[in-house]
């Protein structure tokens, strides 16, 4: 049965734009393409040309009956603004991460969405790729019993983003909202809401030198002011708790751990900053000592490359099928109030309890990838 596109009108035309042009493109037929804008005219209409897309205004997307989704991908400080324009108008909308610079905000927009009937979804969408769907069923299968605990460790190198990644020196671009977003939005689809956060965050470092020759400021101290180092105490409202640790004050190639503990085994994830990656599983070898070995799991689902633009897919299905979007507000309210606790506790050196919930997103059920089988049912 041919299901009718949703139309989609793209806001921005940075870095990110390009991978989400290219899948919603080329890759999904639940989404046509309607035209494209950016705060700079002359960037949108260079992206629109490259994509073979409109090139349009803000204005004339929200006024365009047939456009029914915006996907918003300008940076976290104009979400809000944005995002509510959209609404306002009747679109559903779709935006990059976080949702707005506060739980307080994103919650407001999803009330917003609801009082209109409208879908309101947000990234990362990285939990619907081929590993971390893989995880999930592996975790709800019982492979490694009942949860015990969770830790994940990341490393990056502010030294050297922050002078070619002009936007993460931005408010709300340090590694609590722009990077360890990825790993909570993982962990609470796999395991469920947060409870409650203690954390230590620093910035230790307020200027780096700039290291790109292309720049202006060339070897000159750029400001850097935004938390660098996050350690956290996290407690499931199942009771489970663990530990998150994310350091920009390392190296430039990334040193992702992400384990979940269980009586029966433990699991080894990717990064879930991207879709793909090795899913291995270390069972406790006291059940059979034979089957004890190491093994990483077939990853029988799809969205293994980068498959930004899926999260936009799966809502537009979401919205023909009238279902619950995966990547939906929810989930996406609920991580950026844990985001904004743990900045909180480190202010005020105190436990910071979590107030919002959601309903954990249901899984891929179909293997074998593809939108018709993964993404649609």
């Amino acid at each position: 049965m041919t299901v009718k596109p949703i139309r989609v009108g793209v806001v921005g035309s940075g870095i990110i734009s390009s991978i989400y042009l290219t899948n919603m493109i080329h890759r999904f037929d639940i989404l046509e393409v309607a035209g494209l804008c950016s705060a700079h005219p002359e960037h949108a209409k260079r992206r629109a040309d490259e994509f073979g897309v409109p090139a349009r205004t803000f204005e004339e997307l929200l006024a365009d009956d047939s456009v029914d989704l915006i996907v918003n991908l300008t940076p976290t400080p104009v979400h809000e603004g944005i995002i509510r324009g959209a609404l306002e108008a009747g679109k559903h909308v779709y935006t990059e991460k976080t949702m707005t610079t506060s739980h307080q905000s994103a919650q407001a927009l999803r009330d917003l969405a609801a009082s209109k009937g409208l879908w309101l979804g947000s990234a990362p969408d990285t939990f619907l790729g081929a590993a971390l769907q893989t995880a999930r069923r592996a975790i709800d299968d019982g492979l490694i019993g009942e949860v015990t605990s969770f830790a994940f460790a990341a490393n990056r190198d502010n030294n050297f983003l922050t002078s070619f990644y002009r936007f993460l020196n931005m408010p709300f671009g340090g590694v609590a909202y722009d990077y360890s977003v990825y790993y909570f939005t993982a962990l609470c689809s796999l395991l469920g809401p947060v409870a409650r956060v203690a954390a230590s965050v620093r910035a230790p470092y307020p200027t780096h030198r700039d290291i790109d020759p292309k720049s202006a400021t060339f070897g000159q101290a750029i400001s850097t002011p935004n938390e660098s180092e996050i350690n956290a105490v996290v407690t499931l409202k199942s009771g489970v708790s663990g530990t998150a640790h994310v350091n920009a004050d390392s190296v430039i190639e990334d040193q992702h751990f992400f384990a979940i503990y269980g009586t029966k085994g433990i699991l080894y994830l990717p990064d879930p900053n991207g879709f793909g990656g090795e899913v291995r599983l270390q069972p406790n070898w006291a059940y059979n000592e034979e089957a004890a070995r190491p093994r990483t799991l077939e990853c029988p689902f799809g969205y293994a490359d980068d498959t930004r633009g899926v999260g936009p897919a799966e809502l537009a299905w979401s919205i023909r099928a009238g279902r619950p979007a995966r990547a939906g507000a929810d989930m996406a309210c609920h991580v950026l109030e844990v985001i904004d606790g743990i900045i909180e506790s480190g202010r005020t050196n105190a436990f910071v309890e979590i107030e919002s919930t959601f309903d954990r997103p249901a899984p891929l059920h179909a293997p074998e990838g593809g939108e018709e089988e993964s993404i649609k049912f």
